[in-house]
């Protein structure tokens, strides 16, 4: 079995220096995600006939959502069983496959919005992160409380699509930006804990860069109900 590479350093700087090393590694693999999902849903708008595939066909659309959803639950949930390369190249593939369904949100808001908004979630996930970085506290307790909020949001999600409530979803956007805007600053303070532990290397960077990426495009998506114009 291919398990993270741990080690238990001994002195307060080394455990800095760790910590400081994994975040700047999950950081980067992050920023390469997001680049990697602008990237393509440019490449898909820009394509008439790719844009019909993918939204002209909801067989497809869908195929393609349940396909990022088995590269999260694989890369998340058999870590230690996957290869450094295999972890790496999982992760890609999410962050193309997103980036090519996301293109449907540039179709339903306007350019400027989604920029705007951008910026807007740049901000709140920055100062939240570097709250989980900075903090003293022991955010373990948080650890439970969102997820309990996570799995409302997404049960009331599910609900809604066949209820089409403009006020329930809403409310499940707001009740969603505080869960994100919360776990943000939460994952940042786990990957902290375990480079304090002594886990290093490139699996976990890969897979804190999936945890902080995942907060950052349902935040972006939460808060574009709120502040993005419909076309």
């Amino acid at each position: 079995m291919d398990e993270f590479n741990t080690t238990y350093p001994r002195t307060a700087s080394q455990v800095v220096v760790r910590q400081n090393t994994l975040i700047r590694q999950v950081y980067a693999w992050m920023g390469a995600g997001l680049a990697l999902t602008a990237f393509m849903s440019l490449v898909t708008l820009s394509s008439p006939a790719m844009l019909n595939a993918v939204l002209g066909n909801k067989l497809v659309f869908y195929g393609l959502m349940f396909g990022e959803l088995a590269l999260v639950f694989t890369l998340a949930g058999a870590i230690n069983r996957l290869s450094a390369t295999t972890a790496t190249l999982i992760f890609i593939a999410y962050s193309a496959l997103n980036g090519i369904t996301l293109s449907s949100v540039a179709l339903v808001y306007t350019s400027s919005s989604i920029t705007s908004t951008f910026v807007i979630t740049g901000g709140m996930f920055g100062a939240m992160s570097v709250f989980g970085f900075m903090t003293k506290r022991d955010l373990t307790s948080w650890g439970s409380f969102l997820f309990m909020g996570l799995i409302g949001v997404v049960i009331a999600s599910v609900v809604n699509m066949f209820v089409g409530s403009s006020a329930v979803s809403w409310f499940i956007s707001g009740i969603g930006v505080i869960v994100f805007t919360g776990l943000t600053a939460y994952d940042t303070w786990k990957i902290k804990a375990m480079a304090a532990q002594g886990i290093e290397g490139r699996k976990p960077a890969i897979l804190g860069a999936l945890t902080l990426y995942l907060d950052f495009i349902n935040l972006f998506l939460m808060l574009l109900r709120f502040t993005g114009n419909r076309r």
